[in-house]
């Protein structure tokens, strides 16, 4: 556990943008915190209001916005074709840190995809057009056998990328960071995008 009193998180010293910050504590707890330090809350919405939330993986972030990855036919993704608004949650507990991040999804570009799907391992990739994600299936067995041929069809050839799997970025425009302090008194510093583009920073109570 890092010593609270040994960390300044004030809004008057942060970075002018968010992704500098997010970079800085996205690499000190990889450094600290082996076991999926990319690991995200992701939280959708149905266009009347019922919430969803379940664990994705971070795979890339630039000013942009933040990259993950999933079958386009999951619950997940029917949810982001009728309300793109998301929320990310990071929690990383060993620094007593996590950041919110609120914005919009959009699809990254096929080419994108596709650079990252060879990258994944190969039984990931078979996996991914095994797996009718989100679907009911009747056992597993049922999946084990697709896989099964699945391998067979795929025997010494590359494995394409599944036209109904792919990347989303999700565009932000608020941050916050929160930080663990002594007698629950935390630290909360919220980054809040301008139309013009900056981004306006102010501390919140705990």
């Amino acid at each position: 556990m890092v010593d609270h009193i040994e960390r300044i998180l004030d809004e008057q010293t942060v970075p002018p943008d968010p992704i500098t910050e997010f970079k800085a504590w996205y690499d000190e707890a990889t450094a600290v915190q082996p076991i999926l330090p990319n690991a995200m809350s992701l939280a959708t919405a149905t266009p009347d209001g019922k919430p969803s939330v379940r664990i994705v993986l971070l795979k890339s972030f630039d000013a942009h916005g933040f990259v993950f990855y999933t079958n386009y036919n999951s619950r997940k993704s029917k949810e982001l074709a009728l309300n793109p608004n998301v929320e990310l949650a990071f929690w990383w507990p060993m620094l007593e840190h996590q950041v919110r991040i609120e914005g919009v999804v959009e699809k990254v570009s096929s080419q994108e995809s596709d650079e990252y799907f060879q990258t994944r391992p190969r039984e990931s990739q078979i996996g991914a057009h095994a797996s009718p994600q989100s679907d009911v299936i009747a056992t597993r067995e049922e999946l084990d056998r697709r896989m099964e041929m699945l391998e067979k069809q795929f025997a010494g050839k590359l494995v394409p990328r599944p036209p109904h799997w792919g990347g989303y970025r999700v565009k932000p425009s608020r941050i916050e960071f929160w930080q663990g302090r002594q007698s629950r008194l935390h630290d909360r510093i919220v980054y809040t995008l301008r139309g013009n583009g900056s981004w306006k920073i102010q501390r919140l109570a705990p």
